[in-house]
């Protein structure tokens, strides 16, 4: 695929090998006397940045700006550190800010754009799948707080997103794996269809990851276009993320870590689980999913203690509504509904189903 492009609400979305051919032209296009800045960790500095520096002559002089990668790192104390650096290197409100990187960069420079200065323009160049399909699209940047996930944020889109996909060559397949959760939700909650073709999917063909990036984003997209604020629509991206943000948020506290893909495919085992037996969703449709999260996932291990505070957790999450536990549930593949609520006896259930599925 040399270039696809969607149009989102107020920004374009480019896919394909020929992104940075567009990338400069917008930049001499849009901010040809801007400032500009790229963040970065530690890998997309080693592995992605040269392709930049060699393709995209316009940001030669573009300043780079570094941080340490993982959830960890998504934290008020580094966008503190972030702000205080662009001050120090002379950032103006015409300035722009390039988010080189996964999903903790594109929330985190988002966020930090978004609140510098009252806002200065960001673009994201995604490097991961799970920035790819899910993170760098839709204007959610925020960041982390008492361990909890995304609880400071707000609602900013970028100016645009260029996604090349032959970034992916960097990663292993533990990561991919993390951003194919992902594409595995928009399937489940949106087209029966594209579940079919997620289930035969290769992770190693870039042609086939490419088609399963731009129908994801055009799921997304859909799905933002309608409801940008999350008053609706929106929360059927929800779908695995109440069990799984509680599960990826428990790993923080403890220090110890898991990708939020992985902690995404246990919440969609779980929340696949609830839907069987509140929405009726069929059993022969839970065992194929279950089945397939199992087959492409590592089975992780708990014990029963931690489902307290997994169910305290889940009781912070910012998409609950007067005190209840909101999830978004399946009544089928394919079709979503949101704004459900279940009793807790149920949650355990689930996470009992979790741990016996691979057994």
């Amino acid at each position: 695929m040399n270039l696809e492009k969607i149009q989102a609400s107020d920004y374009p979305i480019f896919i394909g090998r020929n992104v940075f051919v567009e990338f400069h032209e917008f930049l001499v296009t849009n901010y040809a006397k801007s400032k500009k800045f790229i963040l970065v960790d530690e890998n997309t500095h080693r592995h992605c940045l040269k392709a930049i520096d060699l393709e995209v002559p316009h940001l030669q002089n573009a300043e780079i700006i570094a941080i340490d990668s993982g959830e960890e790192n998504k934290k008020i104390e580094v966008a503190i550190g972030l702000w205080e650096t662009l001050i120090d290197r002379g950032a103006d409100r015409q300035s722009l800010l390039i988010n080189l990187g996964g999903g903790v960069i594109g929330d985190l420079g988002g966020f930090v754009a978004s609140t510098f200065k009252r806002g200065i323009d960001f673009i994201n160049l995604p490097t991961t799948l799970l920035a790819m399909v899910d993170a760098s699209v839709g204007g959610k940047v925020g960041i982390d707080f008492q361990h909890l996930k995304n609880q400071i944020g707000v609602f900013s889109n970028p100016k645009a997103v260029f996604i090349y996909p032959k970034f992916l060559k960097t990663l292993d397949r533990m990561h991919l794996l993390s951003g194919f959760a992902e594409a595995i939700k928009h399937a489940l909650i949106y087209d029966a269809e594209f579940w079919e073709d997620v289930q035969k999917a290769e992770l190693t063909n870039r042609s086939s990851v490419t088609k399963i990036i731009l129908h994801s984003v055009e799921i997304k997209n859909d799905i933002v276009n309608e409801d940008w604020q999350e008053k609706g629509a929106r929360k059927t991206l929800n779908f695995g993320h109440t069990i799984g943000h509680a599960i990826e948020s428990y790993f923080l506290e403890e220090g110890d870590s898991i990708l939020h893909g992985e902690a995404v495919a246990i919440g969609i085992v779980c929340e696949a689980y609830i839907s069987h037996k509140t929405m009726g969703m069929s059993e022969k449709q839970l065992e194929v999913i279950t089945s397939f999260i199992n087959a492409n996932y590592e089975h992780y291990s708990f014990s029963q203690r931690m489902y307290h505070r997994f169910i305290e957790l889940m009781k912070s999450d910012k998409k609950n509504q007067h005190g209840q536990i909101n999830f978004t549930l399946l009544k089928e593949i394919g079709q979503a509904e949101i704004n459900q609520t279940c009793k807790s006896d149920t949650i355990i259930e689930a996470l009992d189903y979790y741990r016996s599925s691979a057994i």
